[in-house]
């Protein structure tokens, strides 16, 4: 049953992505051309995400398990440091030149889109890169 509840909430995730037009790298481009030919759309996408996502993020605090029941932890961290504001500001950059975020990039990796999977490929090696470069810059420096 979890499995199949599982399954139905990412399938729905991946429609609201495709509905919406999140998987569009020029409809996201657009919407983060500020000082271009600004495309608005997609504001009201994360208008109507923020409520659905605040509920269900007040459930988890409340109650520390998913709505299956499963024990959940969060991070503990709260502060902004200087690794937060980087790493924001790549995944910025990087979502406005490629049009794409991770979510949405899978969701069109399943419709054959080359651009999500050359995006895809990007995204895991830097994140191979970062690991192993924040692994030896910062563990080494543990006592």
């Amino acid at each position: 049953m979890k499995n199949t509840l599982t399954f139905i909430s990412g399938l729905i995730f991946g429609l609201g992505l495709i509905v919406s037009g999140m998987t569009s790298p020029a409809k996201v481009i657009g919407f983060l051309d500020l000082f271009g030919s600004w495309d608005p759309s997609l504001l009201f996408v994360m208008l109507g995400a923020i409520p659905v996502a605040l509920i269900g993020f007040r459930y988890i605090e409340k109650k520390q398990v998913t709505f299956l029941h499963d024990p959940i932890h969060l991070p503990g961290k709260t502060h902004i440091n200087k690794e937060l504001i980087i790493g924001s500001l790549l995944f910025g950059f990087g979502w406005a030149l490629a049009g794409f975020c991770p979510g949405p990039a899978v969701v069109a990796l399943g419709f054959g889109n080359y651009q999500a999977l050359i995006f895809v490929i990007a995204m895991l090696m830097g994140m191979l890169l970062h690991d192993q470069t924040y692994k030896k810059l910062f563990t080494s420096k543990m006592p």
